[in-house]
């Protein structure tokens, strides 16, 4: 491995040395996991100078809390995570009409329910799990190159890393991915405007059940997760920092045009107007009404995704997470995909045979195992959103269909077991071999 200055440290009784660029929640994560097997040698390289998140709740659907204990790191997550109150624990949303707050069906999710964190909460308490020397900052990836025996991250600072594997979890903006999929041969990759802003703050609990009592409206809306749906646009509410805070999101989306674009030079992330926020929603309910003006300065966050992409994996080189599957939130799904690849390229790569003669066919192999699923989780994300604002295919505005299909278009993401995969890669690298 070779790092900063150059100078060379001896890997030779490491059975692989793994570069890992990206300190978000995926990428530290999967650090912590292979920083378990003594037989890596595991360097993560983030761009910012300390390791920190943008953004503020974060949801999770069973599968990514099952990647979160498979990791290890259920103790850390649970000592932080917000649950649904009782009798309602079992409850991921209520789903309700935006204009009048009428209660449509809720979508459950037994022995989970909604279950959130703070962005910043949960990457703190996985970094606690984090070894010493193990994360360099201040380290933006500019580049990447390999040759037969190796792999090569360039950073900003003129510092670069030599390992046998480079693994970019750098993010929907990817430095890694270019060289994964090179302009010459795809064609320039970028991310897209999905046409939905995302209006985003955070209130104090006691405020908000305060605010929804004045508006004659059951306080508690306030605790268990709530979802009102309307023409276009949408409005979610869950609780986060062990029920405090209320975070919310309200959303609106340009459907006028079937590729909608953003202002030139506009910004992804933006401080607007109260006033803004509030003639999007006008006329909708007394709870909506009473969520949003206790938001005095909201971000309106402008909502992108990448398309599905081809491959993921080029030799000793691979993309995981938003690198290579951004999506749209609508789903609560982008960190738990980030989640569960991490535990199954963490899996793969502790084993045994895996070494720098086998790790690309191993990368070949998740790839082959992951791409399905993360793609679906993708497309369907976006249709969630499709759904939800009353233009879903063949369901529209036909409460009857819109009520059956959230009962039940969570059930093939939920009912994962990201170890499933790890058994698939596994075979699928028996037969290759």
């Amino acid at each position: 491995m070779k790092i900063n200055n150059n100078a060379v440290k001896s890997t030779q009784h490491k059975r692989l040395s793994i570069g890992i660029v990206g300190g978000g929640i995926g990428g530290v994560a999967f650090a912590v996991a292979l920083s378990r097997d003594s037989h890596l040698d595991v360097q993560l390289f983030e761009a910012a100078p300390q390791f920190s998140e943008i953004g503020a709740g974060v949801s999770f659907g069973p599968n990514a809390v099952k990647a979160i204990q498979r990791l290890g790191l259920e103790t850390s997550y649970q000592r932080i995570a917000d649950h649904s109150p009782a009798p309602f624990e079992d409850v991921w949303f209520e789903w309700r009409r935006g204009t009048d707050d009428e209660y449509l069906t809720a979508s459950l999710a037994p022995g989970v329910g909604q279950s959130s964190v703070h962005r910043a909460d949960f990457l703190d308490a996985i970094v606690a799990n984090l070894p010493e020397g193990i994360a360099h900052f201040g380290k933006r990836c500019i580049e990447v190159q390999q040759d037969t025996n190796s792999a090569t991250a360039y950073f900003d600072d003129g510092s670069h890393f030599t390992g046998d594997v480079i693994i970019g979890f750098d993010g929907i903006k990817s430095a890694v991915r270019h060289h994964v999929l090179p302009p010459e041969q795809y064609g320039e990759i970028n991310p897209v405007w999905s046409g939905t802003y995302a209006y985003r703050g955070m209130i104090p609990t006691a405020e908000l059940e305060a605010a929804l009592e004045a508006k004659g409206s059951d306080k508690r809306l306030a605790l268990v997760p709530q979802m009102y749906l309307g023409q276009d646009r949408h409005i979610l509410t869950f609780p986060v920092k062990q029920s405090q805070l209320i975070n919310v999101v309200a959303f609106i989306t340009d459907r006028s045009t079937p590729y909608p674009k953003l202002s030139e030079g506009e910004e992804w992330v933006q401080t607007v107007s109260q006033q803004e926020m509030l003639e999007v929603f006008a006329g909708w309910s007394p709870a909506c009404q009473a969520i949003l003006e206790r938001i005095p300065a909201p971000t309106r966050w402008a909502l992108h995704e990448l398309p599905e992409l081809a491959r993921y994996h080029r030799d000793r080189v691979l993309i995981v997470g938003d690198a290579a599957h951004a999506l749209v939130p609508h789903q609560g799904a982008g960190a738990g995909q980030a989640l569960e690849d991490a535990y199954v390229l963490a899996s793969l790569l502790m084993d045994e045979y895996c070494d720098r003669d086998t790790v690309s066919d191993v990368l070949s192999a998740f790839e082959q195992v992951r791409h399905v699923r993360t793609c679906k989780v993708q497309r369907t994300s976006h249709e969630a959103g499709d759904v939800y604002e009353y233009a879903g295919v063949g369901i529209g505005d036909d409460e009857t269909k819109l009520i059956e299909n959230l009962e039940t278009r969570f059930d093939w993401l939920w009912n994962h077991d990201p170890h499933d995969d790890v058994i698939a890669a596994r075979q699928l690298q028996v037969v290759l071999t």
